[in-house]
């Protein structure tokens, strides 16, 4: 995987993402009126199996701004991202009102880079998709109105992803050979899911956080300790100087729910520890606290992925979300998996971070099976994800 990175003025870092040589070999979810499942796109043609099919997919549901050209849904042409990171450091996390300002102005840029760098033109898409949900409204709207703006003016088909079916189809760019089923474990700044990924498109979660997700307790975690935003790779870069063994931090266990998870105790747990050091006048180790946090945190990932995997009978398990991208948790959960023959897929780091690529992966599945959106989409910032996910926001309403 070869990144090609510039920091623009404004600090932004646009990175360019070429893969290798190997990398170059059902229903949409529910949340808004505008889907169509149909058999032929805006045009009439049908959806035929031995076409290719050449997708623009633009990712902005967060601090990202990312436009890639997918071909099939495994082929990557393309795949630009520009990062607001440094911006959102000073402020120790993402704002929304900048976040989605930068959208606007750095939009139309990554679109024409990601065209120039496939060769094509938009003449040459057959699909434009757009994350159209979760995430900060403000920002999935930018990249909403672009794809909708180029459906419109090209006549081409649209198609919304769900941001998280995109961290799932990340595993298909890189693993040629992975087809459903199989469970995922989804884990990134807002989310933790367990999910059975029955077919394409098609998700059972078995198991969602009840509090923070993962990804929050890290920031939370390395914020109080230290360390700064963002938290992961911080925490993780820490962890490897420290002694896992110095804090014994405790790992909830939901007993209505296994597969669920809670890490708000966690969180709290290493709070404790700081401000107990602080009364008594102690100092603290800061990789030990990070190493010891980081161990809870992902034992109990890898303990319900593998739980899971043998319980319902899967012997395939992927990763995904920027919490994948962690040293510790793809170290374990590889030995776990291996030690119960258990076939272990995962994105390369910098897939696992937020990007179009990914979009362009889950909307070609969704293509072929017929699915178009019509140009009322909407964001649609809470969008959930199965079942399980639409009874629990509605029980939290």
């Amino acid at each position: 995987m070869q990144i090609d990175k510039n920091v623009e003025n404004d600090g932004v870092i646009f990175m360019s993402i070429k893969g290798d040589d190997k990398d170059g070999e059902r229903k949409a979810s529910s949340g808004t009126g505008a889907q169509k499942a149909a058999a032929s796109d805006k045009s009439g043609l049908s959806a035929s199996e031995g076409d290719d099919v050449t997708i623009l997919a633009i990712e902005s549901s967060c601090d990202e701004t990312a436009a890639a050209v997918v071909r099939n849904g495994r082929e990557v042409l393309s795949n630009i991202i520009s990062s607001q990171i440094a911006i959102h450091t000073v402020y120790g996390g993402v704002v929304p009102e900048i976040a989605s300002r930068k959208h606007v102005e750095k939009i139309n840029g990554c679109i024409r880079a990601a065209l120039s760098e496939a060769g094509v033109t938009l003449e040459d898409i057959d699909v434009v998709a757009v994350t159209y949900g979760p995430g900060l409204v403000g920002a999935l709207l930018v990249g909403v109105s672009a794809a909708k703006a180029i459906s419109f003016a090209q006549n081409k088909p649209l198609i919304g992803v769900h941001h998280i079916e995109g961290h799932i189809s990340a595993n298909f760019i890189e693993n040629k050979d992975l087809e459903p089923p199989f469970v995922c474990l989804v884990v990134s700044g807002g989310h933790s899911h367990l999910v059975v990924v029955k077919d394409y498109g098609e998700y059972e979660i078995i198991g969602q956080t009840r509090d923070d997700a993962a990804g929050e307790a890290f920031d939370k975690v390395a914020r109080a300790i230290g360390l700064g935003y963002p938290g992961g790779p911080k925490i993780d870069a820490a962890a490897k100087e420290g002694n896992p063994d110095a804090f014994t931090f405790p790992q909830a266990k939901i007993s209505d729910a296994e597969y669920d998870f809670s890490f708000s105790g966690l969180k709290s747990a290493v709070l404790n520890i700081i401000n107990q050091a602080k009364m008594q006048g102690e100092e603290l180790n800061q990789a030990d606290v990070a190493a010891s946090f980081q161990k809870a945190v992902v034992e109990v990932l890898v303990g319900h992925a593998i739980k899971a995997c043998k319980e319902y009978g899967y012997d395939k398990l992927a990763i995904a979300g920027g919490v994948a991208s962690n040293t510790a948790l793809r170290t374990l959960m590889e030995k776990e998996c291996g030690a119960n023959g258990i076939k272990f897929y995962r994105p390369s780091p910098v897939l696992c971070t937020d990007n179009a690529a990914m979009i362009g992966a889950a909307a070609y599945y969704e293509y072929k099976k017929g699915v178009r959106f019509d140009l009322d989409m909407n964001a649609v910032p809470n969008l959930p994800l199965g079942d399980r996910e639409r009874r629990f926001h509605a029980g939290k309403a």
